[in-house]
């Protein structure tokens, strides 16, 4: 059977704006330029410093990947469970039936903090499991360097035969590559039942089997056909992403942080949350201490 290389389809410019209190993030998906991609409903590239804060807020039925490049962040949540992230840092958050938590700056640190945050889709049945966390520090999230220059970090999925230790619910590859000189290659697999994207952040490179090139900040939508994706670098420093899924296919109903498949799902979501029921509880009294604590 012939290898077909997948191809650009879209490309979109993440422009910067502001969220929560003080962050800048560059948003693609979930914009009106790309609503969703499933099984993927938004992804951030935030770049901000010690004045940004995300308030005590809640999710209700997918996850959350925080992926720190850059700086040291702190969490906290209503369950009790709280963390500090460094550079090269993952958080997999499943929300599930519900979660509020709050995020910002660690104490004491004041320069920049990088990194991005993707919102994976979860399936009906997993819509209402109890939340959960999968937490790896930088010397745990596993690498490859299949030749000199060429540094891949395998956050969900397979790269060069190295299998990151993360469970994906909703299967899922996040492959962060690294190519140091102009002119070096990779091809990155993708399983033919994927549905993917790149995003860009670094440096300008060559993409898929059209030879899309593009430069930083860049939201590239791969066609569905093929099961390899031919890069190569025409610069040096070159940093991007390789993100995928096997689609749901399931009606999406979002409503800010809620995420279900019927409208009567997201009503239902919204009267647990002010009644502090079925998922929620404990959520009205629920005060985190980054936000008492919080000076900017």
């Amino acid at each position: 059977m012939a290898i077909i290389a997948r191809s650009i389809i879209k490309s979109i410019l993440s422009r910067e704006q502001m969220e929560g209190v003080g962050a800048r993030v560059r948003r693609s998906i979930g914009t009106e330029a790309l609503r969703n991609l499933d099984p993927f409903l938004m992804l951030d590239e935030f770049d901000t410093d010690l004045h940004s804060f995300f308030a005590d807020h809640p999710h209700r039925g997918f996850e959350t990947v925080t992926y720190l490049l850059e700086g040291e962040c702190q969490h906290e949540d209503f369950k009790g469970h709280k963390g500090q992230l460094g550079p090269g840092c993952l958080q997999w958050m499943t929300a599930g039936r519900g979660i509020i938590h709050a995020e910002a700056p660690a104490n004491g640190y004041t320069g920049r903090i990088h990194g991005l945050q993707l919102w994976v889709n979860l399936a009906s049945k997993d819509k209402m499991i109890e939340p959960s966390y999968q937490e790896f520090p930088a010397d745990k999230v596993v690498s490859v360097s299949p030749t000199p220059g060429l540094d891949i970090k395998v956050i969900a999925g397979e790269s060069y035969g190295t299998k990151s230790p993360v469970f994906t619910r909703t299967p899922t590859m996040f492959i962060d590559v690294k190519m140091a000189k102009k002119g070096l290659t990779m091809e990155q697999s993708i399983p033919a039942d994927f549905r993917g994207f790149i995003y860009t952040l670094e440096g300008k490179a060559s993409f898929g089997g059209s030879k899309h090139v593009a430069d930083a900040h860049h939201t590239l939508v791969l066609s569905d056909e093929g099961t390899t994706i031919p890069v190569e670098a025409l610069s040096d420093n070159c940093h991007f992403v390789i993100i995928a899924g096997q689609p749901l296919n399931e009606p999406i109903i979002q409503y800010g942080p809620f995420v279900m498949n019927t409208k009567e799902e997201i009503y239902q979501a919204f009267a647990d949350y002010e009644r502090g029921e079925n998922g929620f509880e404990g959520a009205n009294e629920f005060v985190s201490e980054i936000k008492k604590n919080w000076k900017y």
